[in-house]
């Protein structure tokens, strides 16, 4: 049914929003400039209540977007996620997910991307591991067979594993091969690629090549 706007009052927490009353009742907020076509004592019909709920709750998805993307990047899905968590409906948060494609804010190739190479520069990890972190972050096959497409797991392994060898270089043969070859299997790497970093790794340290080993005792 139509209402009566009572009061337009600046809201509390967020100075840039106007809280608007009909008939007495806090009913929804706008922006400053939505709220400056409204006056105290206009009647508003029902299509024009809806219409204006409609654009509150665009915004207040818009406000809660920009406050999750504040600290790092986020894929599609994440923000998707966590609006649905925030309690806005699936159409405003697909409304809402459109705009920032649009507007560039959220861009999951390039998110993946920069994924792939902040793990290359701090903790390599093996191509099906990478793979596995960005199916978690909700991005599609293509864009994450894209993103790890250049990934060498065996430069990837050897750079993982360089400090963790030199912390292990008083072991034996194979002591050292168990701890590195476990340190390698947690980030996803195969044997076939931890086998010959491991014996790289042993022959920098050593000067000669690593013993043979028994089938049983292979990394």
């Amino acid at each position: 049914m139509p209402g009566t706007i009572t009061a337009l009052r600046l809201h509390r927490r967020h100075r840039q929003r106007v809280e608007v009353y009909l008939d007495g009742e806090r009913a929804f907020s706008l922006t400053l400039l939505e709220a400056a076509r409204l006056r105290r004592g206009q009647t508003l019909s029902d299509e024009e209540i809806a219409a204006l709920r409609e654009r509150n709750a665009r915004e207040e998805a818009h406000e809660d977007a920009l406050r999750y993307l504040r600290y790092r990047a986020r894929s599609a899905a994440e923000v998707e996620r966590y609006l649905l968590g925030r309690g806005h409906s699936p159409d405003v948060v697909a409304a809402e997910v459109q705009r920032l494609r649009e507007s560039g804010l959220i861009d999951d190739a390039e998110f993946a991307r920069a994924w792939v190479e902040e793990r290359e520069r701090l903790r390599p990890r093996a191509p099906r591991a990478l793979r596995q972190e960005l199916r978690q972050k909700g991005l599609d096959e293509e864009t994450i067979a894209q993103a790890i497409a250049g990934v060498d797991a065996e430069a990837s392994a050897y750079e993982a594993a360089r400090a963790r060898a030199a912390r292990l270089s008083g072991l034996d043969y194979v002591q050292f091969r168990r701890r590195l070859g476990g340190f390698l299997a947690r980030r996803g790497f195969d044997d076939q690629v931890t086998y010959r970093v491991i014996a790289r790794l042993w022959q920098e340290q050593r000067g000669a090549a690593p013993p043979q080993a028994n089938d049983e005792e292979s990394p």
